[in-house]
């Protein structure tokens, strides 16, 4: 690693890749969202796999999971965004999928998260922009570079600014 005028100046995959440096961020594995995935069985195998291997690195380790407010508490973007989620024309039509203590909304138990593990709920797509999560990261020290990126590779300002994405958007699993 070199250093100039106070930065740090990565040189190598090791330099870049310290376990102290980073943290992994499992990102709505909720039962849920997993049901409603392709292949979600399989997918759920390799994060497990990920999370095995940043735990025996001991890595920091955060957990997301989407909440649904109930429906007297949702504002218009929330009607909105659960409208486009279950493909509904109507806001009468909407159903909170993810409210606390319904099955869906759990971290998948393959997953476990752990006492040492950090778990934020989140209502919008974002978990960076304003949420608890950006403010844990960055106590710790650890930076996004670049700022984090959609999909598609793009940042979306106006979209994360308002903290709706436009990620994948679910479908309910029944």
């Amino acid at each position: 690693m070199d250093e100039l005028f106070g930065l740090n100046i990565p040189r190598s995959l090791e330099d870049v890749c310290n376990p102290r440096d980073m943290a992994l961020l499992v990102y709505d594995m909720q039962v849920g969202i997993v049901s409603q995935i392709k292949e979600g069985a399989r997918v759920l195998a390799r994060v497990a796999e990920v999370l095995a291997a940043a735990r025996a690195a001991r890595m920091r380790i955060f957990f997301t999971r989407h909440l649904s407010l109930p429906l007297e508490l949702m504002g218009s973007f929330q009607f909105r965004m659960a409208m486009a989620w279950q493909r509904v024309d109507r806001p009468d039509q909407v159903r909170p999928w993810f409210l606390r203590g319904s099955s869906g909304f759990e971290i998948s138990p393959e997953l476990s998260p752990r006492s040492s593990e950090a778990i934020f709920d989140k209502i919008t797509m974002s978990a960076f922009e304003g949420t608890p999560l950006a403010i844990a990261l960055r106590d710790c020290g650890i930076r996004l570079p670049g700022g984090h990126r959609y999909r598609d590779g793009s940042r979306h300002r106006a979209d994360r600014a308002a903290g709706r994405g436009p990620g994948v958007h679910p479908r309910h699993p029944h």
